[in-house]
C-alpha cells in the first residue's frame, strides 16, 4: 500500500509544477492548498531536497520548486525516494536478491510479473501526465 507519504509527496510536486513561476514557493502556500499540515509536508520537502527531487531556501523568497521539467519526472521514482522499494514481496528487492527457494519457488513467477507491471505502470507515469 502507498503511504500518505508517497502520496502527499506527488501532491507536493503537482502542485510546484502548476504553480511555477521560476520562483521558490513558500511551504505554507502548498499546504493551504493541498490541505496538508504544513508541519508534515516539512518532513516530506525534506525528503524531496535529499533525493534531490526538488530544490528548496530559506529565509525571504524561500521555499520549493522544481530541479527539472515535469516531463523530466517519474511517478516511480518519486514514490521509491518515499516509500523505499515498490516491490510486492521481499524476495525482490534489490537486498534480498539471494533467496535460497529462488530456483523452486512456485509462486515467483507470478510475483516477478506483478512487479514489472507495477514497475512499467510507475515509471512511465510522468509528472507531466498528472497535470
Amino acid at each position: 500500500m502507498i503511504s500518505t507519504r508517497g502520496r502527499y509527496a506527488i501532491r507536493v510536486m503537482i502542485d510546484l509544477a502548476q504553480n511555477d513561476t521560476g520562483s521558490y514557493i513558500p511551504l505554507k502556500d502548498i499546504a493551504a492548498r493541498q490541505e496538508i499540515s504544513k508541519k508534515y509536508l516539512e518532513i516530506i520537502v525534506k525528503d524531496l531536497v535529499a533525493g534531490n527531487i526538488i530544490v528548496g531556501a530559506s529565509g525571504k523568497g524561500g521555499g520549493y520548486k522544481l530541479c527539472r521539467r515535469p516531463e523530466e519526472y517519474t511517478v516511480g521514482e518519486i514514490l521509491e525516494l518515499m516509500e523505499g522499494t515498490i516491490s510486492p514481496v521481499a524476495c525482490l528487492t534489490e537486498k534480498n536478491n539471494a533467496c535460497p527457494r529462488k530456483g523452486i519457488c512456485q509462486t515467483l513467477p507470478m510475483w516477478t510479473e506483478y512487479d514489472n507491471m507495477v514497475h512499467e505502470f510507475f515509471y512511465n507515469k510522468k509528472l507531466s501526465d498528472l497535470l
